[in-house]
């Protein structure tokens, strides 16, 4: 019970791709095949209703994502009349129709489109069967072929939902992880702004230039904290516990040289001080992640290059391995999370081999993080 209700109340798919040039395309060809063929068989030239037919259900191609119901209701109607009114006219004009508009509903279609849809399907077999159009060995037939069309259709559907969803999961993941390492920095600023107005207010009696002091380092503490805040409240999407181990940063790089595995080589040029938290914290997590990977996936490698240069508007960092490539480059979740969280600063981040051996992974951040 539970699954039939699941099924029927299971919405339409995000994402449903517009009507392109390639519908426009493959509406076309329908029609020059059938015109072709009409005019190649002598067999079907007393026959012009097989040619309207064919012809007159090329529009439900044309619909097939955005209404894929009604789409396939008209062709499965249109051919279970065929079959009453003029069974003299051959199957074989409708193929095309059987099986894409089948494997449309169920890659595009709602739930209770889908089951609509296969009783459509259901019916138009069994008026076949019961005209003498098709045996019941034939229809049994068809019905295979149906199914065939349907599940393919329905197993991409699922498999990019899950696909979707496992991507969505990265992307919170990794959008907590940099809220998290923001916390501690905006409570720093707010902690260092309270310690300034005490000691402000404790010094004026006898230093009456400390208030001014005090001020100007208030207000580079607040600009600092006002803007952690900002990505913050940009980047966060669900609350939780922050984390109090301490934020690593763009000093913390270098560190990733003191692990067993391939020899990791760090270079850090340009001006990377004052950097906002959020970003040398991404820069930190992007060469860690980078570096991990390489130590597991890169085979017989001996070297990795970590490269950081900083000017005036961007951040660069760059990480290079030797090592031989284990197979087909597909990107995982961990690059994945890299590319998001770079994005999430208005940055970006790539990765790919380089070359004939090794990988590369390359991120450009803005140094104002947004």
């Amino acid at each position: 019970m539970h699954l039939a209700r699941a099924i029927w109340f299971e919405p339409r798919p995000p994402g449903v791709p517009p009507r392109g040039r390639r519908d426009w395309v493959l509406a076309g060809l329908i029609v020059a095949l059938a015109v072709v063929e009409f005019a190649a068989r002598p067999s079907l030239r007393g026959q012009p209703l097989a040619l309207v037919v064919t012809v007159g259900l090329v529009p439900t191609l044309l619909w097939r994502r955005s209404r894929p119901l009604a789409a396939l209701a008209v062709a499965f109607v249109v051919s279970g009349l065929v079959a009453v009114l003029a069974p003299e006219v051959p199957d074989s004009f409708v193929m095309i129709y059987v099986l894409a508009l089948p494997y449309s509903l169920f890659r595009w279609g709602s739930g209770r489109e889908m089951v609509i849809g296969l009783a459509c399907m259901a019916a138009n077999l069994g008026v076949s069967v019961a005209v003498d159009r098709l045996r019941l060995t034939d229809a049994l037939g068809g019905a295979a072929i149906l199914c065939a069309a349907v599940t393919l259709g329905a197993a991409l559907r699922f498999r990019v939902k899950a696909r979707t969803r496992e991507l969505e999961q990265v992307r919170l993941v990794e959008r907590e992880r940099l809220a998290r390492d923001l916390h501690d920095t905006v409570a720093h600023h707010f902690s260092a702004i309270v310690v300034r107005a005490q000691a402000g207010l404790a010094v004026a009696p006898v230093q009456p230039e400390a208030p001014l002091e005090a001020l100007r380092i208030i207000e580079t503490e607040a600009t600092r904290a006002l803007g952690e805040m900002r990505t913050i409240v940009r980047v966060l999407r669900r609350d939780e516990a922050a984390d109090l181990a301490p934020n690593p940063g763009v000093a913390d790089i270098p560190g990733l040289a003191g692990h067993p595995g391939p020899r990791v080589a760090v270079t850090m040029s340009g001006d990377l001080h004052e950097l906002p938290t959020a970003v040398g914290a991404t820069l930190y997590r992007l060469a860690q992640e980078s570096v991990t990977n390489a130590r597991r996936h890169a085979r017989h490698a001996s070297h990795i290059e970590v490269q950081l240069h900083a000017d005036d508007q961007v951040v660069r960092l760059t990480v290079r391995d030797d090592g031989e490539m284990a197979g087909a480059a597909s990107p995982g979740f961990g690059v994945l999370g890299m590319i998001e969280r770079a994005e999430l600063l208005g940055g970006e981040c790539q990765a790919g081999p380089a070359g004939q051996r090794g990988w590369v992974v390359s991120a450009v951040l803005p140094r104002s993080g947004r």
